[in-house]
């Protein structure tokens, strides 16, 4: 009996120090600020996809001239794509269809963009949005942007 009750204290005291360190995280990535949820759907085929599969949610966090994205629910210290504001193309701007209502937050406006050849989409909020655009369209002198 003391037993079972010792390994359901640890596998309890296991989660909460899991939970402890994933609110961490969060915090340690908003500290610098410039942050703002965002969902990533990367390596897009031709053809528009509206079933909602291949979203994934996650904090991106302005950082110089790139945008680090990381996954929300992850472990790891170190962003899971770094996009580069030279290399991001704003190809279209559209609503979520079908599925993709289910898939992502409420209020969310998908931007379809190309970042080094590769297709990708970001879903975030309206203020996000705007905020992502200015941050585009404030480039330093010489550097080509593409907003749609």
């Amino acid at each position: 009996m003391t037993l079972a009750l010792l390994v359901c204290g640890l596998v309890v005291a296991l989660v909460l120090v899991g939970l402890f360190v994933f609110g961490l995280r969060r915090r340690l990535i908003q500290r610098s600020g410039g942050t703002f949820d965002c969902s990533l759907r990367w390596g897009l085929p031709e053809t528009p996809d509206t079933s909602g599969k291949g979203w994934v949610y996650g904090v991106a966090r302005y950082n110089g001239d790139r945008i680090e994205w990381f996954r929300v629910f992850s472990y790891a210290p170190r962003p899971r794509r770094v996009l580069e504001r030279s290399g991001i193309d704003v190809v279209s701007r559209r609503l979520p269809e079908g599925e993709e209502e289910l898939a992502l937050l409420s209020d969310a406006i998908i931007l379809g963009c190309t970042h080094r050849d590769t297709r990708l989409e970001l879903a975030m909020s309206e203020d996000a949005l705007t905020g992502f655009l200015a941050w585009l369209e404030a480039a330093p002198p010489g550097q080509r942007v593409n907003v749609a």
